[in-house]
């Protein structure tokens, strides 16, 4: 549908305005677009009258497929214009549904269809005041909403600072408590090594020394060790002494000396040391079950100790002085043991012709005592027994059985008695004096008169004997059982010629025996060792080659047993010797 009108006054101008209003409002123009298209029409006529000259007005309705449609106003110039004149002026709407308006564009001209267009304008603003003021509405409550929603967001935003924050400062606390975890794994992995250092040595002076070395300078700048009974270092027992370890001595308390407070658990604070006023110290006793050994003085690697560094200490003091009273008291049963040792330990005789060299050395860990033993005695009819053995254990029982051995088997050889004999009697002897003690032995007889040895074993490794012409042999015949076994047994003797040069060596297993080896490699090592001597060395100095003896075949310097070596040599002009003696002379 299209209508058309002419316009050249203002008359004209509203006839045409008033119908078109009709025309959207016939054809179902929702008010608020129809408002908006009438006063964009009603201020483009007021331009047209001001601009003068005819125009005209077009009305067009277009429908869609869906039923809907379009309002279409346009307003163009009527005349004749130039080329560069503007193009129409358009306007359009939607329309909902198309209908037809017959007879709406019809306009009279009377003054009672003009007042009723004005009303109906007027209709039509105050509908879309009241659109706009449900919009004014509408945006005052998406306002109140939004700063609901911004109030919301700020106190979001607050929550996360503050969520922030805690997690901030639980990551912190869980890093210190994370840091404090692995200073308190070093204090005890540290604590640990340093408890192994100090107790794997039983040797007081040691242990006075490796303490320094283990706390500085991770825990301490300088450290003094004040031992109450030093006696051997005279300077040191001499020196002064801070007041506050003179304290610590007394009391039996750790001691701090600052001129600040320590706030050290379990630690008295006192004032600055005169002798070092610019150092904090750090004053431990050692005490023991017994009596207090000394104290332990250090000063701290920085500004002071915290807390649990001086828990540390005070705890490795105490092992420490647990570790110097276990190294005196091991020190003290060592001379003692030392000492019955070499009270049971035999001074060789001299014999013309026939010489004698002895050598004891202890187990390198441990007491300094067992039960290897040799001796050397004369019988009545001028014979030599030369004896070593070896009592089964360590330690003072073995050494107590063999010193009894020793006087059982000097005991025998008073009536006479072959070395089988003499090992048969000691077998009985020690069944039924220590049933669960056991012992083995190698005896051998030299008599002056008899170029022959005779020689009796009895669960022992074997003789090594060389012969002058630097051949080495090993004694192997049959020996017998181990001396104390709950067996009736009768050991037998057995002889060997013995020229003069020659060399018979007794030694117990501690010499040739090695774990990682066994037994027999040892003895070939001290036949190969023993036929490098020359005759003349062995005449010359026995002891001597004894001690050269020794040392390749102990040459890894720990053993785990005791040693024994006894070296009997007939003098290459042994003859001679004895005859240069005089009659009934005893050497």
């Amino acid at each position: 549908m299209t209508r058309t009108w002419h316009v050249s006054t203002v008359t004209e101008a509203a006839r045409a305005r008033i119908a078109t209003a009709r025309l959207a409002t016939a054809h179902g123009v929702p008010g608020v677009e129809r408002t908006r298209l009438v006063t964009a029409l009603t201020a483009q006529l007021r331009q047209c009258l001001t601009k003068g000259g005819p125009w005209r007005i077009g009305v067009e309705v277009t429908a869609a497929r869906d039923g809907s449609g379009r309002f279409v106003v346009e307003v163009a110039s009527a005349g004749n214009r130039a080329p560069d004149a503007r193009p129409p002026w358009r306007v359009a709407a939607v329309v909902p549904g198309h209908g037809e308006a017959s007879g709406a564009e019809y306009v009279a001209d009377d003054a009672e269809t003009l007042a009723e267009a004005l009303f109906s304008a007027d209709e039509d603003a105050a509908l879309l005041l009241e659109k706009l003021d449900e919009q004014e509405r509408l945006v005052a409550f998406h306002r109140e909403e939004l700063h609901q929603t911004n109030q919301g967001v700020l106190a979001l935003h607050a929550e996360l600072d503050a969520a922030g924050r805690a997690q901030r400062e639980l990551f912190a606390a869980e890093q210190k408590a994370h840091a404090e975890a692995e200073q308190a794994r070093g204090r005890l992995t540290f604590l640990a090594d340093a408890s192994a250092a100090l107790t794997a040595s039983l040797n007081h002076d040691a242990i006075v020394r490796i303490l320094p070395e283990l706390l500085v300078p991770r825990y301490a700048r300088t450290v003094d060790v004040w031992l109450f009974d030093d006696e051997e270092d005279e300077q040191r027992r001499n020196q002064p002494h801070p007041a506050a370890a003179v304290l610590a001595a007394r009391r039996g308390r750790p001691q701090y000396a600052a001129d600040h407070p320590g706030g050290l658990p379990g630690v008295d604070d006192q004032p600055h040391s005169a002798l070092q006023p610019t150092r904090p110290l750090l004053c431990i006793p050692l005490v023991t079950r017994g009596a207090p050994l000394g104290v332990l003085t250090l000063s701290p690697p920085e500004e002071r100790w915290n807390a649990d560094d001086a828990v540390m200490l005070i705890e490795l003091t105490r092992r420490a002085s647990i570790a110097l009273e276990n190294a005196k008291r091991f020190e003290h049963n060592r001379d003692i043991a030392e000492t019955l040792q070499r009270a049971l330990l035999t001074d060789l005789p001299t014999t013309p012709g026939l010489h004698l060299a002895a050598r004891y050395l202890p187990a390198t860990h441990g007491l300094n005592i067992g039960g290897d033993w040799y001796d050397a005695f004369r019988q009545p009819d001028g014979s030599l027994i030369t004896v070593i053995g070896d009592v089964t254990g360590h330690g003072l029982h073995a050494a107590v059985m063999m010193s009894q051995l020793r006087t059982a088997l000097r005991a025998y050889a008073v009536d006479g008695g072959s070395p089988g004999e003499l090992l048969t009697h000691l077998h009985t002897f020690l069944h039924r004096l220590q049933p669960d003690l056991y012992a083995t032995a190698v005896i051998a007889r030299f008599h002056p008169d008899d170029p022959t040895l005779t020689w009796a074993a009895a669960g022992h490794p074997p003789p090594v004997l060389r012969t002058p012409d630097g051949q080495v042999h090993t004694l192997d015949a049959k020996p017998g059982a181990m001396l104390g076994i709950p067996l009736r047994q009768r050991i037998s003797d057995h002889t060997v010629p013995l020229p003069p040069g020659s060399t018979l060596a007794l030694y117990t297993d501690g010499l040739v025996e090695r774990r990682a080896q066994g037994i027999d490699p040892g003895i070939r090592r001290l036949a190969a060792e023993l036929g490098t001597f020359a005759p003349a060395d062995l005449d010359r100095d026995l002891d001597g080659a004894a001690d050269r003896l020794l040392q390749p075949l102990l040459d890894d310097s720990e053993h785990d047993d005791d040693v024994c070596l006894l070296l009997c040599h007939i003098h290459s002009d042994a003859a001679r010797i004895r005859e240069a003696v005089p009659s009934g002379t005893r050497v």
